[in-house]
């Protein structure tokens, strides 16, 4: 826990102000100030294992957020009548993170109930069988399903973040401290669930050119690849430029799927899923309860 005398925490994108309690902080402040500066640390990197730390710090922020709701003094100053309407505004931002993380939650179960169907072929099937074929082309169908859902989420999510770029005066960041808080928590709340989509969904758009040489990178065989590269693409990214290869050449006389590479992509992919979908019950409790707080604490 940082104390008084430790050195200030640099800024980062989530932060357009200190969100420091006067006259003295309680300590809990600056350890979510902390936990902030690490969330933005890694806003960069979207890799499948780095959306599970966000998410684990997500949670870890939110634990502090809990706690912060708990004292005397916040319950205080959020009920003072000049911060009851930003409370309850950002009660109803609540509601926009539950649905992004349902949308999340929904997506990673279907992508796991076809990553299992699709494993339990290929341990009955070879690969270029009719049998094996066919879940293939379910597992692709599904992912087109997934991502135009995700998509559609992470529109409604920019036009949410968009709200996000508020002026605040010195005197009402005096009397809205916490209301402060809140918002920056909400808003590094929204950009780890944006991150998340986007590494489930992968790019909306790419040409064919610039898919292809994601394609070519990944199929690579003796390609030695540097940890950097390795973190670049997400394992939904990497099952897909599978089978964009299966896609292409399934018509011709050269086709020939990997046994092995597709089986250690399906595995790699179905743990990574557990991972983000722990992560992201998690946070979906997370939410529930903080929004559930900020309304008894107005309602009393």
């Amino acid at each position: 826990m940082a104390s008084s005398s430790s050195p200030p925490i640099p800024k980062t994108s989530y932060h357009a102000r200190s969100i420091s309690l006067p006259p003295r902080p309680h300590p809990l402040i600056p350890e979510i100030d902390e936990h902030l500066c690490r969330l933005g640390a890694s806003e960069a990197i979207s890799s499948s294992s780095s959306i599970t730390d966000k998410l684990t710090s997500l949670n870890s922020l939110y634990d502090c957020m809990e706690n912060l709701l708990l004292l005397p003094l916040s319950q205080q100053a959020l009920v003072q009548h000049q911060n009851q309407k930003c409370v309850i505004e950002v009660a109803d931002g609540y509601l926009l993170l539950l649905d992004v993380c349902s949308v999340a939650k929904d997506a990673l179960l279907q992508t796991k109930e076809r990553v299992q169907e699709l494993q339990s072929t290929l341990r009955r099937r070879p690969c270029g069988s009719h049998g094996a074929a066919n879940e293939i082309g379910e597992y692709i169908a599904s992912r087109k399903k997934v991502k135009k859902v995700i998509y559609k989420s992470l529109r409604d999510l920019k036009s949410k973040q968009r709200k996000y770029d508020f002026p605040i005066t010195e005197k009402e960041h005096e009397t809205m401290g916490l209301v402060c808080i809140l918002r920056e928590v909400e808003a590094a709340t929204l950009t780890v669930l944006e991150s998340l989509l986007s590494s489930i969904a992968g790019p909306k758009m790419q040409s064919k050119a610039s898919k292809w040489s994601l394609v070519s990178r990944l199929m690579q065989p003796k390609r030695v690849e540097s940890e950097e590269e390795k973190a670049e693409f997400s394992e939904f990214e990497k099952v897909d430029a599978e089978f964009q290869t299966y896609i292409s050449q399934k018509t011709s006389k050269s086709f020939n799927i990997h046994a092995e590479n597709v089986k250690n992509l399906l595995g790699n992919l179905e743990l990574s899923i557990q991972d983000l979908d722990g992560g992201v019950e998690c946070l979906f409790r997370r939410l529930i309860k903080t929004r559930v707080s900020l309304l008894n604490i107005l309602n009393h």
